[in-house]
């Protein structure tokens, strides 16, 4: 198992607490990804709101049954003692198979511990083709030689 990181964050410490979000998003695994927030966490997801680990199982998977084969990457956009500023991009079809780019920022603040107490997320779509797709990994984790948002200038 993975130890808990902190708050106070460094720039290395929040680097590895926002790549340890993107590969828990990436495992589509609703349980295991609740396990990172605070039992009693809130959260802001568009327009739909969550408070504790329960609702967020089941956001999670309502997510991830409409949105299928879905990849994401993170990025760290800012941090400051116990807060976490990220930008992302995931990928996914719906059950006809068209294909979404979602693009969006988010807002962390982590407890003592080092669990996500709150999150509020703005998320934008944009239809893309197959063909225009550039997250094509094996579905789960990102390979870590597989370039970042800058590098694929998203």
């Amino acid at each position: 198992m993975t130890a808990i990181i902190a708050p106070p964050f460094t720039l290395d410490s929040a680097i590895r607490k926002v790549r340890l979000a993107e590969d828990g998003w990436n495992s589509r695994d609703p349980q295991r990804v609740s396990l990172a927030y605070t039992e009693d966490s809130r959260w802001r997801n568009r327009s739909e709101f969550a408070t504790g680990r329960g609702e967020i199982v089941a956001f999670l998977a309502r997510k991830w049954a409409m949105e299928l084969d879905y990849r994401l990457i993170k990025e760290l956009w800012a941090f400051n003692e116990n807060r976490i500023a990220v930008r992302y991009a995931y990928e996914w079809h719906d059950d006809s198979g068209n294909w979404l780019r979602s693009y969006g920022n988010e807002n962390w603040e982590y407890d003592a511990a080092g669990l996500m107490q709150r999150r509020f997320a703005c998320i934008n779509d944009l239809p893309i083709t197959e063909t225009d797709r550039k997250f094509r990994w094996p579905l789960g984790r990102r390979p870590d030689d597989h370039p970042g948002l800058s590098a694929l200038d998203l």
